[in-house]
């Protein structure tokens, strides 16, 4: 199976290589984790059967499942649920301490992530929430880890990165340019929260990047596994054991690993679960659907 996984700079790579390698030692399975655009391009990518598994953001799931936004009047059905994993957090970072709250973004030249990826959505709602549309800033179409880069270099003002924190790219930001991030005010949240449930509101707690200092308010969404349809029922019941019977063990390859359960796994409602990980679940006492 290809599991395809996000970009090389990015927490999905970083895990999903872990995951492969686990699956293949602990499960007998033959699972190879390649680099990839992101969430809407592993929905397509198993869409089109190039790939079995993905990371997969939960909006964006679930834009997929019903057709919106990115997917807007053309539903993709053909992928199942696998886990949901840990939240990824909206995060804004710059290297301008002048920018304090997001309406400051308003005239600035602003990373809102990679041409058709999930955060740039991310992005939309959040500079909403603020009255501030795309036109209303100079948009800049980039990776995390370009983005990271033009801000060390000055190219841009600021960047949303849509990641499980610590990030690579913020961690490499941060320890060689005094980094800040913006913060999503409670009342904004809790907006945004209200108009899209897939979000929940999230802390990026002091100490997560270097030269950050304080507790930063934000949103989250949930970073998915998904699998093809066509997928058998064995290969993925096998593939989420690898994972949650093996959790200690996989807490020692990376910290990220400590923030996966069962239930957290099984809490997605949005789009139907595979039958291969509606079994497992079964088994440790959590019903969920299927198609």
């Amino acid at each position: 199976m290809r599991f395809v996984t996000g970009g090389e700079s990015g927490t999905y790579y970083a895990l999903g290589t872990i995951m492969a390698q686990n699956a293949n030692a602990k499960a007998g399975l033959d699972i190879t984790a390649v680099s990839s655009g992101g969430s809407q391009a592993n929905v397509l990518e198993l869409e089109d059967g190039t790939a079995q598994l993905g990371f997969c953001q939960s909006d964006v799931e679930a834009y997929a499942f019903g057709g919106k936004n990115l997917f807007d009047g053309m539903p993709v059905t053909v992928f199942s649920t696998v886990a949901n994993l840990y939240e990824e957090q909206v995060q804004i970072v710059t290297c301008d301490a002048n920018i304090k709250s997001v309406a400051d973004l308003k005239g600035k030249n602003v990373s809102i992530g990679a041409a058709g990826s999930g955060v740039y959505f991310n992005a939309i709602d959040v500079l909403g929430a603020y009255g501030i549309t795309e036109k209303d800033i100079t948009p800049t179409y980039q990776s995390f880890a370009d983005s990271a880069d033009a801000l060390k270099d000055g190219k841009i003002d600021a960047a949303f990165i849509v990641a499980g924190a610590p990030t690579t790219a913020i961690t490499d930001l941060s320890t060689s340019k005094q980094a800040y991030l913006v913060e999503i005010d409670a009342e904004h949240a809790a907006e945004l929260v209200k108009a899209s449930p897939y979000y929940n509101a999230a802390t990026i707690k002091a100490g997560t990047y270097t030269g950050i200092d304080k507790d930063v308010s934000t949103l989250s969404v949930g970073a998915v596994v998904i699998a093809a349809d066509s997928c058998s029922e064995a290969d993925i019941y096998a593939f989420v054991g690898s994972i949650f019977d093996n959790l200690d063990e996989l807490k020692s390859s990376n910290a990220k690993f400590g923030e996966f359960s069962v239930e957290k796994a099984a809490s997605i409602t949005a789009v139907p679960y595979h039958p291969g990980a509606a079994k497992y679940f079964k088994e440790k006492g959590i019903e969920v659907a299927t198609k």
